[in-house]
């Protein structure tokens, strides 16, 4: 019994050191128009910028929560997209997060009737976080977009 409790305790003194060890996400500071530009080489076909009027009504998010804000969107026959937010509160972060996932989940519905390919895209689409930002990606190479991130501090 004096085992299990030794185990249980220093598995969470483990857990305690690697998480104060860890970056703090609060930290990351990000030139969301950069980044986007990195995250363009991870996706085939061209996309354009949209403004923060058509972004509000895509994507549901409240423009009044949003400090920064980029979305670049494609024609509407390929899946690429990127997006990437700076909110006003880290108490938004998730719900934007939910926000993008929603968009997701139904860009996916709409291309799986014609173009299966796209749709995977979309369901295996990168929603990041890190303190106040959030990204959301579909790109064509995925582990070019995952490094990109990581880069970034995502």
């Amino acid at each position: 019994m004096k085992k299990r409790i030794m185990v249980c305790l220093t598995a969470l003194v483990l857990v305690f050191v690697l998480t104060a060890c860890g970056k703090k996400s609060d930290d990351v500071t990000v030139d969301i128009t950069k980044l986007a530009a990195d995250l363009q080489e991870s996706i085939d076909s061209s996309v354009a910028e949209i403004s923060s009027d058509i972004f509000a009504s895509t994507f549901f998010v409240d423009m009044d929560k949003i400090e920064e804000s980029t979305a670049l969107l494609n024609s509407g026959a390929y899946a690429g997209e990127i997006v990437i937010v700076k909110c006003k509160d880290s108490d938004y972060v998730s719900e934007v997060e939910t926000l993008f996932q929603t968009r997701a989940q139904n860009q996916s519905k709409l291309f799986a009737d014609y173009n299966a390919p796209e749709a995977a895209k979309l369901d295996a689409a990168l929603i990041r976080s890190a303190g106040n930002y959030v990204v959301y990606c579909v790109p064509d190479d995925t582990a070019k977009a995952e490094e990109i991130l990581k880069a970034a501090g995502f």
